[in-house]
């Protein structure tokens, strides 16, 4: 699936380095993963990175960092939120332009009262006073960054990049193979940062093969999102040319796997899709859509699960219902094994 969501109540180490190098990563107490965003009614793909730590050594800019912050305190050791933590990272909540976690607690547990992660903290501190604060969490091979945060009054010393240099330092030490920051979004730029981090080094995930790659091979043509686009674009015109008119849709509620109560209903979760209005193809009608993972198109039936009280009022946006799969009508490549499909379904 492209999004789904995992509540185990315990996690070997060796079982986080299987999450990790699948794309899974950390939401408070459980691990989820996810291909695509919605930002403001804007759609992205998710590129999950990593950094291969066998010959990580401190850059250009982080040796300047290292430098710039040499005078500051740091401490590494197992997590323990203090109020400390909780004041600084209210601070720094205020100071940002995104939507951050009502609090550190509730970022890193959630409403549970339960940890199944080994995670660990970075703290930098001006003399007695905290500046900066880092968590991740080990594995047995491998690590992940969950969150930084700092004092705005520190924001010259680059200390959010000083804190995730601070953890793979630390884990490199430690004897690591890799350390896992996330994800970037093309067309994104709040992520941007992570892809100068040790670029030599830093590798990503396509959804289509599912094997790292050099972060220097990542182009528009292994971008998923695009990719669908650019399908179904395509697919749509040659659909017209025989005489079928299909609308192309986001999708509002493909992420509705990582809600909890929903996470196992298998819901339907590609972000993009066709879909025709003719009455003969059902109330639902078939929705076309692309695979990335087999190069294909496929032909789905969908079965609704809900409805919205409130339906979504972004133009392009499919929010009347929520769907489920319901059975694969037919795939194939290209749109000459489609097409006769819904001439069929029509007829």
């Amino acid at each position: 699936m492209f999004s789904h969501v995992h509540f185990p109540q315990k996690l070997a180490p060796e079982d986080l380095d299987m999450y990790l190098a699948a794309g899974w990563f950390r939401m408070a107490q459980s691990i989820f993963t996810t291909n695509f965003l919605n930002f403001k009614g804007q759609f992205y793909s998710a590129i999950w990175l990593r950094v291969a730590l066998e010959k990580f050594t401190a850059d250009k800019t982080q040796q300047k960092i290292i430098k710039r912050n040499s005078a500051f305190r740091t401490e590494i050791q197992p997590a323990k939120v203090t109020l400390a933590q909780e004041a600084l990272f209210t601070t720094y909540r205020a100071s940002v332009s995104f939507e951050a976690a009502t609090s550190l607690n509730s970022l890193l547990y959630g409403k549970v009262f339960y940890a199944i992660f080994d995670t660990y903290e970075v703290n930098i501190y001006d003399g007695d006073r905290l500046i900066a604060s880092g968590f991740f969490d080990l594995g047995r091979n491998s690590a992940a960054g969950i969150t930084s945060f700092y004092d705005p009054e520190y924001r010259k010393y680059s200390l959010g990049r000083y804190l995730i240099y601070l953890k793979m330092a630390y884990c490199q030490q430690q004897g690591l193979e890799y350390f896992y920051p996330g994800y970037f979004v093309p067309g994104y730029t709040l992520f941007d940062y992570k892809l100068d981090m040790n670029r030599d080094l830093l590798q990503f995930l396509p959804v289509g093969t599912g094997q790292w790659t050099p972060i220097g091979l990542f182009s528009p043509a292994v971008n998923p999102l695009l990719v669908m686009h650019q399908k179904l674009e395509a697919i749509q015109e040659e659909l017209q040319q025989a005489g079928i008119a299909m609308a192309l849709y986001q999708y509002e509620f493909f992420d509705g796997n990582l809600i909890p109560e929903l996470s196992d209903i298998d819901l339907f979760d590609f972000p993009l899709f066709l879909k025709g209005a003719d009455p003969a193809l059902g109330e639902l009608g078939s929705w076309i859509v692309y695979d990335v993972r087999d190069e294909q198109y496929h032909v789905f039936q969908c079965t609704i699960v809900g409805t919205p009280a409130i339906p979504g009022q972004t133009p392009g946006n499919y929010t009347d219902h929520l769907v489920k799969f319901d059975h694969d009508i037919a795939a194939a490549p290209h749109a000459e094994g489609i097409i006769p499909i819904i001439k069929a379904q029509l007829a």
